[in-house]
C-alpha cells in the first residue's frame, strides 16, 4: 500500500450540536430548486424520468409515509457519523457534510459536499457514500441530489456530472471493489453523531 494521501493532515473539528427550529425552512424551501439557487448549473432533477421516485402526491399507496416529512437535519444526523475514505474520522469532524449545506423542499434532498482540499481525489467515493447512506435510508419517494460545494473543488462540474448521473452511480456500485469501499465508509453511519 504505497499509495500516498491526498491530505496527509486534515483539519479536525468537534462537533456542533445545532437546533432542528434553526433550520427549517418553511415557506421558502420551493425556492431552492429554482435554477438560480443551483448556482446556474443544470436541473439534475430534469435528467430524471418522470417515473423515477416521482411525485408523492401522485403515488396513492403509502399516505402513512407522505404523512413523515423529513427534514434537513434528520438527513445531516444520517449523514454526519460517515467515514473519510482517507482517516478514520467522521465527515461532521472534517467538515465535509454540514448542516447548513442541506436542503429539504418536498420530496427532493440536496446535498452540498465541501471536500478538504480543492483537487481531493476522493470526492466522488465520498459523494457516493453519501448517496447510498441516503438511498438506503429514506422513503423510495426521495429524489437525492449530491453536489460539490460551488468553488471548492477544481473538477466540481465533472464529480457533479458522476455523482447525479444514475447509470455512473449504478456501475460504480457494481465494482465490488468500489462497494466494499462504500460499504467501509458507510460502517459507522449508524453511530449518527454518538462518541
Amino acid at each position: 500500500m504505497s499509495r500516498q494521501l491526498d491530505n496527509d493532515n486534515p483539519t479536525i473539528f468537534a462537533p456542533a450540536h445545532t437546533s432542528s427550529t434553526s433550520r427549517r425552512t418553511g415557506s421558502g424551501a420551493k425556492a431552492l430548486w429554482a435554477n438560480e439557487a443551483l448556482d446556474g448549473e443544470d436541473d439534475v432533477y430534469l435528467q430524471y424520468g418522470a417515473g423515477d421516485g416521482g411525485d408523492a402526491s401522485g403515488s396513492g399507496s403509502g399516505s402513512e409515509e407522505e404523512r413523515e416529512d423529513i427534514d434537513a437535519e434528520e438527513v445531516y444526523d444520517l449523514l454526519r457519523s460517515i467515514t473519510d475514505p482517507e482517516h478514520p474520522v467522521s465527515l461532521e469532524a472534517l467538515r465535509v457534510v454540514n448542516p447548513n449545506d442541506i436542503h429539504v423542499a418536498g420530496n427532493r434532498v440536496l446535498v452540498y459536499l465541501t471536500p478538504t482540499i480543492p483537487h481531493c481525489s476522493m470526492s466522488t467515493l465520498i459523494g457516493l457514500s453519501l448517496r447510498v447512506r441516503l438511498l438506503r435510508a429514506l422513503p423510495a419517494r426521495y429524489r437525492v441530489d449530491i453536489r460539490i460545494k460551488s468553488g471548492t473543488h477544481q473538477s466540481e462540474h465533472a464529480v457533479n456530472k458522476q455523482l447525479n448521473d444514475k447509470e455512473r452511480v449504478q456501475a460504480a456500485l457494481e465494482n465490488k471493489h468500489l462497494l466494499s469501499v462504500v460499504e467501509g465508509c458507510l460502517a459507522t453511519a449508524g453511530k449518527r453523531g454518538e462518541a
